[in-house]
Formats: structure tokens, C-alpha cells, sequence
């Protein structure tokens, strides 16, 4: 009997996957266990094994199509099934759950009907009186003006009208027009312009399909974004001591510490110091973690991947630097499983590296809080009643109201702030 193999759902967001590429062909022998596809989740690329026996009698997505999950993506059987026939029944399965659904229509009673009167159309408002044009010729014989100044006004080509006259009752005597000054025309000021030489050029782009990553990013942002209500908490540091500590680390270090690993693990300490940063918001209740997972925002050539650093706060330093390295390279050759990004209490997002010195990041569901960390700038600082050079690094704290109060927020912030301004007190 043929088997119908339906698109699953390779992770918790999944709603749809594309086929990137078949490994198997129409009519090739199937064994349990084979490979028959690589498909592209909102994740991952990852592969699509064979469970059943048998021949592969059809394929129904070609490459780089999508398929919603459960849609019907090939039909495995015995040789000389008829598949027209199979497809024929699914199509007719399909069909009747939709012809089960049935549409009430509400009767109108015509006599109700009959009985509603259509207004009369309101009477035309009379149209408005034009309004009267007013004279405005500027023929001399109207304007007040001595002979002489007509004269000297037509000799220099002056237009009367537009002088204010000086003399007795506003009339123009011959001292105006020899104190009148020409207004320049807009002709005049155009044929000053600079002429600019044409370009010649034209519109143009181009128009690429959105990937199930990018889709999943969109949409579980936007749900976080506006049903979490944000709020924000930035505080600077300094990084002296740390940049020194960081530096004696790496000197005996076999794994070479970043600043984002002391950060992570700064974090991971605080988060036990401050649980409710570490919950979850689940509409009918609030769960409060007693493990700490971190996320570690990732970017890919696709969109973001947020990779999970499990029990951080029970790992060493250059634990956390190896797992962080290894996830990174996993997530850019998109060879991360499920279980690498699920289940994370709570996220950082690092664009430090990027030169971005301060941002605020959207918190990643379903956290309550997620630290968006910038990059160390050289500064002034004054330290001991003097101005002397500093390094100086800002963090921000998205916060989700419903979970996580400013005092709250507050709090973790100044304990991650000692944790990183002195960190040997992370390794205690």
C-alpha cells in the first residue's frame, strides 16, 4: 500500500519548509532510513529521512518550493501503483472536509423590506454668486500722477502702478520716478540660473523571496513587539579592569576569551541573583526558571539565529568561549538542530563588533528580558576628582512590563555592572 510522506514540522515555528534540493528520483528503490531531500526550515537546512519501504512513485515539489507542513510532498509505494488514482483520493478528501462547512444565510422578510423608505435625496444647495472680478488695470489715466512724471515713467518704460506716490493725496511727482528702482522680474532671476548638464539615467531593482528564516523573524518579532510591552534600561560601564582582566586570562588561556564570553557569564551569575529576569510570561501564569540558558544572537547571511549556551552559569569561561565558537560556525553553515536554539531564559544580542555603541533589541519570546551590549568607546572620565581616559561600554536591557519591573531591571543591571567592572568577582 503507498505511503503518503506530508512535510513535518522540524521545529516549534515551522509553518512551512522548501524543498532545497531531492537526493532521490521517480522510481528509484526507498529503504527505511534514506535520505530523500533537503529541506529548508525557518532554522536550518535540514534532512528529510525515508520511514518506509518501497519505490518512489511520485514527487509533488520541485526544487526550491515551498510546502506548508503536513502538505503532501511525494508517495512512496510498490512498483506500478496507480498514482493518479492516489492523488486523485487525496484531492477528494480534501474536498469534502471543505464542502462540510456550511454558510448561514439570515432571510430577510420582504414585507420588512417593502416597508423601509429610501429618503429623497436632499435639495441641491442654489449655487454661490461668482464673484465680482475687480478692476485691475493699471492704465495711467486712473492713477494720480503729474505730467512730468507720465513722461519721465513712459521714457524709462515704468509701469505707474507700481510706485506709491509722495505727493499731495498719493499723487506721483517727478521725484519718484527718479528715486523708483525696478523690481527684478522672475525672468530675470531664471536667466541667471546655472544650467545643470542632463543626466541621463533610469530605475531599476530587483525582487528576491523572503526565506522561512526571514518569514519566522518577522512574524515572531512583531508578535513579541507588540503584545510585550518594552521598556528600556541603559547603563554605561567601565571596562578598564576588564579589559586588563581579559588580557591576563588570555595570556594562560588555551581558549582565548572574548569580551561578549565575560559578558555572557556576568549575565549567566546575575540571572541567579535577580530570577524574575529569567522567567517566562505564559498568559494565565508566570514561570520562574531555575536554570539559565542564554541566547546568543547570531547573524546569519539569511537573518538571525539565536544559539542556546545551556546551564551558563555552571560553565567556565573558556567553556562558554568553545561552545559559543562552535555554535557560531554550526549556525553560518546552517548545521544547527532543533535543540541548539530551543529553550533559551534569556538572550543577549552583541553589535559591539559592528561599531554600534548604544541599541535596544526586541525581546526574543518567550524572555522576559534580552541585553543588547555596544561597543567599548575610548572616553573622558573623571575618576578621583580628575578628568583622565577611559573605556567606556553601554548595555541596555529590554524589559517585558508584564514580568519585569524598572526597579527590577535596575537591580540586575547594577549587579551585572560589578560583576563585569571586577571580573574576578565571576570567577568567585
Amino acid at each position: 500500500m503507498a505511503e503518503i510522506i506530508r512535510m513535518p514540522k522540524m521545529s516549534d515555528t515551522m509553518e512551512e519548509g522548501v524543498i532545497a534540493s531531492w537526493l532521490k528520483k521517480v522510481g528509484d528503490e526507498i529503504k527505511s532510513g534514506d535520505i530523500l531531500a533537503e529541506v529548508e526550515t525557518d532554522k536550518a537546512t535540514m534532512e528529510l529521512e525515508s520511514y518506509d519501504d518501497g519505490v518512489l512513485l511520485h514527487i509533488g515539489v520541485k526544487d526550491g518550493d515551498s510546502v506548508p507542513v503536513d502538505g503532501v510532498i511525494a508517495i512512496i509505494g510498490e512498483k506500478g501503483e496507480d498514482v493518479d488514482e492516489i492523488l486523485k483520493d487525496i484531492e477528494n478528501d480534501t474536498s469534502s472536509v471543505d464542502n462540510n462547512e456550511e454558510v448561514n444565510e439570515i432571510p430577510v422578510d420582504k414585507e420588512i423590506e417593502d416597508k423601509v423608505e429610501t429618503p429623497a435625496p436632499a435639495p441641491a444647495p442654489a449655487p454661490a454668486p461668482a464673484p465680482k472680478e475687480e478692476n485691475l488695470s493699471s492704465n495711467d489715466e486712473r492713477i494720480k500722477a503729474s505730467p512730468l512724471a507720465k513722461k519721465l515713467a513712459d521714457e524709462k518704460g515704468i509701469d505707474l502702478s507700481n510706485i506709491s506716490g509722495s505727493g499731495d493725496g498719493g499723487r506721483i511727482i517727478r521725484k519718484d520716478i527718479e528715486e523708483y528702482k525696478s523690481i527684478p522680474t522672475k525672468t530675470a532671476e531664471v536667466q541667471k540660473e546655472i544650467k545643470l548638464p542632463q543626466i541621463y539615467s533610469e530605475e531599476s531593482f530587483e525582487e528576491i523571496p523572503v526565506t522561512q528564516m526571514r518569514k519566522t523573524i518577522s512574524k515572531r518579532l512583531a508578535e513579541s513587539k507588540f503584545s510585550a510591552p518594552h521598556f528600556y534600561l541603559t547603563m554605561e560601564i567601565d571596562m578598564d579592569n576588564c579589559i586588563e582582566g581579559r588580557k591576563k586570562i588570555n595570556e594562560s588561556s588555551e581558549v582565548k576569551i572574548s569580551f561578549n564570553d565575560i559578558i555572557l557569564k556576568a549575565c549567566a551569575v546575575a540571572l541567579r541573583k535577580h530570577p524574575m529576569v529569567n522567567s517566562s510570561y505564559l498568559t494565565d501564569k508566570i514561570r520562574i526558571n531555575h536554570h539559565v540558558h542564554i541566547g546568543v544572537a547570531v547573524a546569519v547571511d539569511e537573518g538571525l539565529l539565536v544559539p542556546v549556551i545551556r546551564f551558563a552559569d555552571n560553565k567556565s569561561l573558556s567553556h562558554i568561549s568553545a561552545e559559543v565558537k562552535s555554535l557560531a560556525k554550526r549556525a553560518k553553515d546552517k548545521q544547527l538542530q532543533p535543540s541548539d536554539w530551543e529553550g533559551n531564559t534569556f538572550t543577549i544580542s552583541n553589535l559591539g563588533m559592528f561599531g554600534i555603541s548604544e541599541f535596544t533589541a526586541i525581546i526574543n519570546p518567550n524572555d522576559s528580558c534580552i541585553l543588547a551590549v555596544g561597543g567599548i568607546k575610548s572616553t573622558p572620565v573623571v575618576k578621583n576628582g580628575e578628568i583622565v581616559p577611559g573605556n567606556i561600554m553601554k548595555l541596555t536591557l529590554s524589559c517585558d512590563h508584564r514580568l519585569v519591573d524598572g526597579a527590577t531591571g535596575a537591580a540586575f543591571l547594577q549587579t551585572l555592572k560589578e560583576l563585569i567592572e571586577d571580573p574576578i568577582k565571576i570567577l568567585v
